[in-house]
C-alpha cells in the first residue's frame, strides 16, 4: 500500500510516516501543504493519501478542499481526512455523491496504528471509513422522511458499523451474533435500500452513503 502523507506539522507527519513504514506501509511522499499534495498526487498517484483538515493558509477546510479535488481528478486513489475535532458538515461534504475510497477519522485514531493502517486498506479496497463518534451524532439525530425507516434497529446498528469499516466478522464480535446473521443482515440491509445492482457498484459502499445522507439530513433539519 502506498500513501502520501499531508500535514503542515512536520514533527506530526515524520511521526507518523514511521509508524506506517514500521507497519509495511510505503510512505511515498510527503507534503507541508495542499498545493504541494496535490502536485506530488500528479507526479505518482499513491493508494491513499491522507490528509490533514486544516492546513495553510487559512487553516481552515484546505484539506477537505484538496481531499475533494483528489476525488475528481484521481478517482482511483483514496483520501482519508484527519480532523482535530467531529465537524459534521465537512465530513458529510467529504463522503458526499458516490466515490469511494474515502474517510474521515479523528487524528486520536493514529493512535493506534493497526486500526488505522486497517482503516486504510479498508479504503484502498474501495470501502469508506467514517469516525465512529460522527456516526453515534448521527444516530442520534431527529428523524424526518428518512429512508432508513424500513431497516430494523438490529439492521441500522449493522449498517453504522459497516459505516466504521468494520468487516462481517468484526460487526460479529461487537454485536456478539455468528457472521451468518451478519450476512443475513447486510443482504436485508441492502434490498430495503433499493441500491444498484449492477456489477460495477459497490452496494456496500452505496449503503453507507445512503446512511450518511439520511443521517446528515436530518441533522441539518433539526437546527
Amino acid at each position: 500500500m502506498r500513501v502520501i502523507l499531508a500535514d503542515d506539522a512536520v514533527v506530526i507527519r515524520e511521526g507518523l510516516a514511521r509508524l506506517l513504514a514500521d507497519s509495511g506501509v510505503d510512505v511515498i511522499a510527503q507534503a507541508g501543504n495542499a498545493a504541494e499534495l496535490l502536485e506530488q498526487i500528479a507526479i505518482s498517484p499513491p493508494d491513499v493519501a491522507v490528509v490533514d483538515i486544516r492546513m495553510p493558509p487559512t487553516y481552515t477546510n484546505e484539506g477537505l478542499i484538496a481531499a475533494q479535488t483528489i476525488r475528481e481528478q484521481h478517482p482511483f486513489v483514496g483520501t482519508v481526512v484527519l480532523s482535530q475535532y467531529i465537524e459534521v458538515d465537512y465530513a458529510l461534504q467529504l463522503v458526499a455523491g458516490t466515490s469511494e475510497r474515502v474517510g474521515y477519522l479523528l487524528k486520536d485514531r493514529v493512535a493506534d496504528i493497526h486500526e488505522f493502517v486497517a482503516a486504510l486498506e479498508t479504503i484502498t479496497a474501495g470501502g469508506t471509513v467514517v469516525e465512529p463518534s460522527l456516526v453515534t451524532e448521527l444516530l442520534t439525530a431527529p428523524t424526518a422522511r428518512n429512508p432508513l425507516a424500513p431497516l430494523t434497529t438490529r439492521e441500522r446498528e449493522v449498517l453504522a458499523l459497516v459505516a466504521q469499516g468494520c468487516t462481517d466478522r468484526g460487526i460479529a464480535d461487537q454485536l456478539f451474533v455468528s457472521r451468518k446473521t451478519v450476512e443475513a443482515h447486510v443482504r436485508s440491509i441492502l434490498q430495503k435500500l433499493d441500491l444498484p445492482t449492477d456489477a460495477g457498484t459497490n452496494r456496500r459502499v452505496h449503503a453507507v452513503l445512503t446512511f450518511l445522507q439520511a443521517t446528515g439530513t436530518a441533522r441539518s433539519s433539526s437546527r
